[in-house]
């Protein structure tokens, strides 16, 4: 049998207000070593710090080149006022429809909230 190494995190912090993503970085990196397939949503406040138009901090530039697939909640950018034409390249907004649809079709979610 094997291991189907598709892993989905959910991730609602702000870079701004903590050091979460500077705890996640040692099990992202410790993943992607062993081959897996990593995607990374935003939700929530962890949404905040993905603009180009303003100050990306440096451990979200690291994260955002990591070989990881990240998406932002299109309902949390606008709450927070961050328009979608505004976001970091690399981020991919999506719905609540999409996000559906990735838990849907990977084995194993974290939830970093």
């Amino acid at each position: 049998m094997t291991e189907n190494k598709k892993v989905l995190y959910l991730f609602g912090y702000s870079e701004i207000t903590g050091t979460h993503l500077g705890r996640l970085f040692p099990i992202l990196k410790a993943q992607i070593n062993k081959g897996s397939e990593l995607g990374l949503v935003l939700i929530h406040d962890g949404v905040i710090g993905i603009s180009k138009k303003g100050k990306i901090s440096d451990r979200m530039q690291e994260l955002l080149n990591m070989n990881i697939k990240i998406y932002a909640m299109i309902p949390d950018l606008q709450a927070r006022g961050i328009a979608l034409e505004n976001i970091h390249d690399k981020v991919k907004p999506i719905g609540y429809d999409d996000l559906v649809d990735l838990i849907d079709v990977t084995p194993k979610i974290i939830s970093w909230m």
